[in-house]
Protein backbone atom coordinates (compact mmCIF):
# COMPACT_ATOMS: atom_id res chain seq x y z
CA UNK A 1 0.00 0.00 0.00
CA UNK A 2 1.33 3.48 -1.09
CA UNK A 3 0.78 6.90 0.69
CA UNK A 4 -1.45 9.89 -0.63
CA UNK A 5 1.71 11.62 -1.83
CA UNK A 6 3.46 8.65 -3.59
CA UNK A 7 0.31 8.03 -5.69
CA UNK A 8 -0.44 11.72 -6.54
CA UNK A 9 3.79 11.15 -8.11
CA UNK A 10 2.71 8.30 -9.48
CA UNK A 11 -0.47 9.61 -11.17
CA UNK A 12 2.31 12.84 -12.29
CA UNK A 13 4.83 10.52 -13.92
CA UNK A 14 2.26 8.23 -15.89
CA UNK A 15 -0.48 11.13 -16.97
CA UNK A 16 1.97 14.17 -17.08
CA UNK A 17 -0.53 16.44 -15.02
CA UNK A 18 -0.72 16.99 -11.22
CA UNK A 19 -3.85 15.47 -8.85
CA UNK A 20 -4.74 16.22 -5.36
CA UNK A 21 -6.38 13.23 -3.85
CA UNK A 22 -9.28 14.55 -1.50
CA UNK A 23 -12.02 13.01 0.65
CA UNK A 24 -15.74 12.65 -0.98
CA UNK A 25 -16.74 15.96 1.29
CA UNK A 26 -13.62 18.07 -0.87
CA UNK A 27 -11.20 18.46 1.91
CA UNK A 28 -7.55 17.23 1.00
CA UNK A 29 -6.08 13.91 2.13
CA UNK A 30 -3.15 14.27 4.10
CA UNK A 31 0.14 13.10 1.85
CA UNK A 32 1.34 11.08 4.70
CA UNK A 33 -1.57 9.18 4.85
CA UNK A 34 -1.26 4.93 4.00
CA UNK A 35 -3.40 2.55 2.45
CA UNK A 36 -3.73 3.42 -0.74
CA UNK A 37 -3.35 0.79 -3.82
CA UNK A 38 -0.58 1.85 -6.25
CA UNK A 39 -1.63 3.47 -9.23
CA UNK A 40 -1.71 0.41 -11.82
CA UNK A 41 -1.60 2.43 -15.25
CA UNK A 42 1.84 2.19 -17.03
CA UNK A 43 0.66 4.37 -20.20
CA UNK A 44 -0.72 7.67 -20.45
CA UNK A 45 -4.62 8.66 -21.59
CA UNK A 46 -5.23 9.65 -24.45
CA UNK A 47 -4.94 13.46 -25.15
CA UNK A 48 -8.78 13.75 -26.01
CA UNK A 49 -10.29 12.07 -23.15
CA UNK A 50 -11.99 14.90 -20.95
CA UNK A 51 -11.19 14.79 -17.14
CA UNK A 52 -14.32 13.58 -15.93
CA UNK A 53 -13.87 10.34 -18.39
CA UNK A 54 -10.52 10.30 -16.39
CA UNK A 55 -11.65 10.18 -13.68
CA UNK A 56 -14.68 7.47 -13.80
CA UNK A 57 -12.55 5.33 -15.79
CA UNK A 58 -9.13 5.16 -14.05
CA UNK A 59 -8.88 7.33 -10.77
CA UNK A 60 -12.59 6.36 -8.98
CA UNK A 61 -12.42 2.49 -10.20
CA UNK A 62 -9.23 2.34 -8.29
CA UNK A 63 -9.38 4.61 -5.42
CA UNK A 64 -13.33 4.16 -4.10
CA UNK A 65 -13.95 6.79 -1.60
CA UNK A 66 -11.91 9.49 -3.07
CA UNK A 67 -12.33 12.19 -5.02
CA UNK A 68 -9.45 14.15 -7.66
CA UNK A 69 -8.78 17.24 -8.53
CA UNK A 70 -6.98 17.37 -11.84
CA UNK A 71 -5.33 20.81 -11.70
CA UNK A 72 -3.03 22.94 -14.20
CA UNK A 73 0.39 23.87 -14.09
CA UNK A 74 -0.89 27.12 -12.05
CA UNK A 75 -2.15 24.61 -9.40
CA UNK A 76 -5.70 25.95 -10.57
CA UNK A 77 -8.67 23.02 -10.54
CA UNK A 78 -9.66 21.98 -14.16
CA UNK A 79 -13.42 21.72 -15.44
CA UNK A 80 -14.33 18.16 -16.52
CA UNK A 81 -15.08 18.88 -19.71
CA UNK A 82 -11.44 19.86 -20.77
CA UNK A 83 -9.48 17.56 -22.62
CA UNK A 84 -6.32 15.66 -20.98
CA UNK A 85 -4.12 16.96 -23.53
CA UNK A 86 -5.13 20.80 -23.14
CA UNK A 87 -3.94 19.99 -19.22
CA UNK A 88 -0.83 18.66 -19.75
CA UNK A 89 -0.24 21.62 -22.50
CA UNK A 90 -0.43 23.66 -19.70
CA UNK A 91 2.90 22.17 -17.90
CA UNK A 92 4.37 22.46 -21.70
CA UNK A 93 4.16 26.12 -21.32
CA UNK A 94 6.10 26.35 -18.17
CA UNK A 95 9.41 25.03 -20.02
Amino acid sequence: MAKVMNVEKQIWDVEGFAVRILHLDGRDVRGDRMGLPPYPFETPAKNDLSVEKWKATRFRQIYPGFEVDVVDSDGASVHGNTRLGTVRDTYLDEE
